[in-house]
């Protein structure tokens, strides 16, 4: 669980890889934790999701300019890129008729987000065409940008040409455990190091707005190397509800940055992380789905060198629909766990 070196000259906004890497040799039915296994559709709707009034609720200051806070920060004390690609989305969804979905997003993280002023998102209205309309947006703060967005948005039509991958045959959410009943399962290790359980303390301090359930946790320690997959359940805190495809296009967007890039550490146990940040972010969303229901991620690096690595994911509803597709490429600067002996 490394921690990352702060960025002062041109990184990019900071991903939130550490915060959900955690697992381990213990039981994933454990009788002594509850678990929570209530669906969406059983959540008290008057929980709303602080997704949905909060982080990703912008402030209109004019036509096509707004300005959006923070509510969760990273250890790194960089903004967490998820909530500023969410939220550009937001702004360009904001733009665009009722009737016009999201089906893709590219985005450039090319400074480092402060998370302490606000971030303004400029929107320009590229293009409106028949089918498809596009949108430019702009985040920016101390007048500069620190993340460039293209979304693209489409009418829906109906077309012979259907197909997928198939989703992956994995244990279901009720079965397992969450990052929270993780970490308390650690915490009640008697030979954990006091080092260990401050660190699991705060992040358990961290009020983190979605709900994420590992398939197959790997070992706090990371001892031994894996191959660069990794497969969680997520879902949104709170409820959101069904009828705004667009809303749900923005969490998926936030979410869809958790986890991600630390993909492409697994097979090198023997290096941590000392500096990581993304560079770029891709997304194309390919059906409806609800982002406060569980939706399977599925990560995988199939690229790493030059101090880089590359990573996809494919969001899958639970009925085995694939919801949406994700790549990411970024910065991984690594240093040997145990530093040579300088005698």
């Amino acid at each position: 669980m490394a921690e990352r070196e702060a960025d002062t000259s041109n990184g990019a906004s900071g991903s939130a890889d550490n915060c959900i890497d955690l697992g381990g040799t213990v039981s994933l039915t454990a009788p002594e934790v509850e678990r929570s296994e209530s669906p969406a559709s059983q959540y008290d709707q008057d929980l709303k999701s602080v997704l949905v009034t909060s982080v990703l609720n912008l402030e209109e200051l004019d036509v096509d300019l707004y300005r959006g806070t923070h509510h969760w920060v990273p250890r790194s004390q960089r903004l967490f890129g998820g909530q500023i690609v969410g939220q550009a989305l937001v702004a360009a969804a904001k733009s665009v008729s009722d009737n016009l979905y999201a089906h893709s997003l590219h985005c450039y993280f090319v400074r480092a987000g402060d998370p302490k002023v606000p971030v303004l998102y400029q929107v320009e209205r590229t293009r409106d065409g028949r089918s498809f309309t596009v949108r430019s947006v702009k985040a920016i703060q101390h007048g500069q940008p620190i993340l460039i967005c293209q979304a693209s948005f489409h009418m829906l039509q109906q077309s012979p040409l259907q197909h997928q991958f198939t989703m992956p045959v994995v244990p279901q959410p009720e079965d397992l455990l969450t990052i929270e009943e993780l970490i308390h399962l650690y915490l009640s290790k008697p030979d954990l190091a006091e080092n260990a359980k401050q660190g699991l303390n705060k992040l358990l301090a961290n009020e983190v707005p979605i709900e994420i359930k590992p398939v197959n946790p790997p070992h706090f320690y990371r001892l031994a190397a894996s191959e660069p997959k990794k497969l969680f359940w997520v879902r949104a805190r709170g409820y959101i509800g069904e009828g705004n495809m667009k809303l749900h296009c923005c969490v998926a967007a936030y979410v869809s940055d958790y986890a991600f890039l630390g993909t492409a550490l697994l097979p090198y146990p023997d290096y941590r992380a000392m500096f990581s940040a993304s560079l770029d972010h891709a997304m194309w969303f390919h059906s409806t789905f609800r982002s406060d229901e569980w939706m399977l991620y599925e990560c995988e690096s199939p690229w790493a060198g030059g101090s880089r690595g590359l990573v996809q994911g494919r969001l899958w509803r639970r009925d085995g629909v694939l919801a949406a597709s994700c790549s990411q490429e970024g910065v991984l600067r690594v240093k040997p766990v145990t530093q040579p002996s300088k005698l």
